[in-house]
């Protein structure tokens, strides 16, 4: 057992097959930014394209944002609610949308590009055979080969988090044959110069506003200020290195040559302006750089393999089809070295489960490159963006994408992974506090749709059906829950999460109104994005109403967490958890319409557009728990009714949103089917007349490329295979296994709530062997497979271990 308090225990007796490769592979140069392989330490991330002529590698820091911290706090604001909240007492639907513009915040800041490291290689560079580029995701790194001549040209590339530097090493199997000029640039105000015949340094600043907001040119605010450092490490007796114009560094006749890269910025937190951070992004970046020098290529990559491993080791999944035409397919892949993109456009014949489990893989590869300690949340892109303006600004949107980006944190075994999560919700409170008492004169904090790195947590603008949703903060704040829920942590629980929960809960409170009934109201409220025909208009569409499901839904789950919260705390008799435990009978229920489905709005509006992306109104399911299968079998039927009319098209990450809510129906045959709808190859660099799908390099579209799905897809194959409650203690084994398309598998290390972790394996498609364990001192469960049900008492420190009829057939104690 390890300081984080889970297990390495042997695999179930069937798996003793050899690990297949975990690999996305190119058989040529990156020609679009989603044809090029990610790479990345959390903060510093690369896209490496692999070009032999010209090689590009672009790089970007999470923390380079236009900007500087925000006013977003608005004193007109209450002024509007009230004309807003009157016309939707008169249900003037229309016209309180018009007039919900007064409670508009602003738009956000902009994700930036850091720049890119040229290689310009020699011209006879041109003529290569054997190309082959691979992300490997069992070491997060690229290698790329290739042939000139009777000379084989290797480089390898990875992100150390342990050094924070990407590391790269170009090498040839003849001396002397390694020659290029290297050079930098950034598409933001910079400067490059070379410091030595081993260094060079760019420096730059970030746009002090968001580009559309520049006045006639100025920028008279100072942005974000920024260096790259890079480092050469040179063999060979005749190489040699020349200086250019200082601007760029020739090297020659080399064996080999190692890159080191640092970049760093003058970012001090989402409170201090630019012009008063005390940051020297140039000495930080260059004290980075000088420790790293002091390793060897391989110390660095031991190292970086060591801290990776750490992480992506933890869970382990594979899943066989028939074995006859399992055989052929992985015939055929090691023969032919099938690219990625052939292995996706052949899905739909051939539908390999080797894909289904590298793409679960890759989630899990790309939160660890984009998501650490210490580090900001992973936004729409993760942390790779090649744009001055990248879509929607590449913010973290907090009506399903930034959620859906960290859905597979905790089942999926990478716990720590959630802590920029965390320190971005504690942001959020400290500049909520401040919007929930000026624009909403309520106490607690809140937060909106859309935030940046200064944590904004006004309304957006533009329109009603983007800006005017509070819930924001309200959906994050669930994540604290399950985090304890999943690790019973209770210092988390008391320091970090409760006081949080806290103040989202308060402004709750202060936020919900006497409505029709003995009911409670929130008006105004919109279904995120979605707007309905408002009723005796002649077919206008409006978007601000009041009560609509989603809203209810995100309250009552944060009501009850605070409740549970405050049961574990010892903190139930406070005013506080009094006031929830009067509201939540308030609250109104889920309703179900005349066509069966689950009703989005408090009245069964005509709905525009019935095959809509967002599932706002089905969040009770999935990523909640106020519905469930076992307690509400006649509101799941309208879910799934609810499911069969939204239909299956949509973005990346509305499938993988379906693929979970179909997982948490029991319903394997539809969650499959969201697995055939993502599973197909969208053709870069061009408009596409379809929406989903997977590029060349396996990240997601929606289009364009957005990340969110990647990690949805992970989260909702882990919700196939293992669903879990807390409070109940139930753990259901392989619930939405497509039994027919798997039949043989298994999957190991999953975390389940209750701070258990969980190995499964089976064949012919039934459960064969289950392990289970926990650090707890001692906990009971309730195992559920099918119809069978087994409760068991789980001591720490002891594996215990079950056969496919829920018997426990061996205890032994964790290594």
């Amino acid at each position: 057992m390890d300081g984080d308090g889970w297990v390495w225990v042997r695999r179930p007796a069937d798996d003793d097959e050899e690990e297949r490769p975990l690999k996305v592979v190119f058989d040529s140069p990156a020609e679009h930014f989603t044809d090029a392989a990610p790479i990345g330490n959390g903060s510093l991330g690369a896209m490496v394209w692999g070009s032999v002529a010209s090689e590009k590698l672009q790089l970007n820091h999470d923390t380079l944002w236009t900007g500087v911290p925000g006013n977003y706090t608005d004193p007109n604001a209450p002024y509007a609610l009230a004309v807003v909240r009157k016309l939707v007492d008169g249900e003037k639907f229309v016209d309180a949308t018009e007039a919900a513009s007064g409670l508009f915040g602003g738009p956000t800041e902009v994700y930036q590009p850091l720049g890119d490291i040229n290689l310009e290689f020699d011209s006879s560079s041109l003529g290569y055979t054997s190309y082959k580029r691979e992300l490997d995701l069992r070491t997060a790194t690229v290698c790329i080969s290739y042939n000139i001549g009777e000379v084989q040209y290797s480089r390898e590339h990875f992100c150390s988090n342990p050094h924070q530097v990407f590391a790269t090493k170009i090498s040839a199997n003849k001396s002397g044959h390694v020659s290029f000029t290297l050079s930098l640039n950034s598409q933001l105000n910079h400067n490059v110069r070379i410091t030595n015949a081993n260094e060079m340094i760019m420096q730059g600043t970030c746009p002090g506003r968001r580009p559309a907001l520049h006045h006639n040119g100025a920028n008279d605010a100072i942005g974000i200020k920024f260096a790259t450092a890079v480092g050469l490490q040179i063999g060979g007796t005749s190489a040699k290195v020349t200086i250019i114009d200082d601007q760029k560094l020739r090297i020659d006749a080399a064996d080999w040559v190692v890159l080191l890269v640092a970049a760093a910025s003058s970012f001090d937190g989402p409170f201090v302006n630019p012009s008063e951070s005390k940051l020297n992004p140039e000495v930080a970046a260059l004290n980075t750089l000088n420790i790293s020098r002091n390793a060897t290529f391989s110390q660095l990559k031991a190292a970086h393999l060591e801290d990776y491993q750490g992480l992506f080791h933890r869970v382990t999944l594979q899943l066989s089809q028939a074995s006859m035409l399992e055989k052929d397919i992985l015939e055929e892949v090691d023969h032919d070295v099938k690219t990625t993109a052939e292995r996706i456009n052949s899905f739909r014949s051939d539908e390999d489960p080797s894909l289904v489990e590298l793409l679960f893989q890759y989630g899990r590869y790309l939160l660890i490159s984009s998501s650490r300690p210490g580090t900001q949340v992973s936004n729409l892109q993760g942390i790779w963006n090649q744009d001055f303006a990248p879509a929607w600004e590449a913010s973290p949107h907090l009506n399903i994408n930034l959620e859906m980006n960290y859905w597979p944190t905790l089942p999926c075994n990478l716990t720590e992974c959630q802590e920029p999560l965390f320190d971005l919700i504690g942001s959020l409170a400290v500049n909520g506090t401040k919007t929930a008492k000026v624009n909403y004169q309520a106490s607690g904090w809140v937060t909106h749709h859309v935030t940046d790195i200064w944590a904004k947590s006004s309304a957006y603008y533009v329109d009603a059906m983007y800006a005017l949703w509070p819930m924001g903060g309200a959906w994050l704040c669930t994540h604290l829950w399950e985090n304890y829920q999943y690790s019973l942590d209770k210092e988390f629980l008391e320091k970090r999460a409760y006081p949080l929960l806290e103040g989202c809960a308060m402004f709750l409170i202060d936020w919900l109104i006497k409505g029709p009934g003995d009911y409670l109201e929130t008006n105004p409220s919109t279904s995120p994005e979605h707007p309905f025909i408002a009723p005796g208009t002649g077919g206008h569409l409006a978007s601000v109403s009041y009560s609509t499901t989603m809203d209810i839904s995100i309250i009552r789950e944060v009501f009850l967490a605070v409740i549970s919260s405050a049961e574990v705390l010892g903190k139930s008799d406070t005013n506080l958890v009094e006031r929830i435990k009067k509201a939540l009978p308030m609250l109104p229920p889920v309703k179900i319409s005349k066509d069966g489905t689950i009703m989005e709005w408090a009245q069964d509006f005509e709905d525009p557009e019935v095959h809509h992306r967002h599932l706002s109104h089905l969040f009770g399911l999935y990523p909640g728990h106020t519905i469930t299968m076992q307690k509400n079998p006649e509101v799941c039927k309208a879910v799934a009714n609810s499911l069969h009319k939204r239909g299956e098209d949509g973005p990346g990450w509305s499938t993988t949103w379906k693929m979970a809510l179909w997982a948490r129906l029991l319903n394997s045959e539809n969650a499959y089917r969201m697995i055939l709808k993502l599973i197909t190859l969208v053709p870069p660099g061009g408009k596409v007349d379809f929406e989903g799908g997977l590029y060349t390099n396996l990240w997601t579209a929606h289009p364009p490329f957005q990340i969110d799905a990647n990690f949805g897809f992970t989260a909702a194959i882990a919700e196939m295979l293992l669903q879990s409650t807390h409070g109940d203690a139930d753990l259901y084994l392989l619930p939405a296994l497509p039994r027919e398309k798997w039949p043989k598998g298994y999957v190991k290390g999953l975390r389940a709530r209750g701070n258990v972790t969980v190995n499964i394996s089976w064949e012919k498609g039934e459960l064969q062997e289950a392990t289970v364990w926990s650090s707890n001192p001692k906990c009971t469960l309730r195992l559920h497979y099918g119809e069978q049900v087994a409760m068991v008492t789980v001591l720490g420190g002891n594996v215990y271990r079950f056969n496919g009829g829920l018997q426990c057939v061996e205890t032994y104690m964790a290594p």
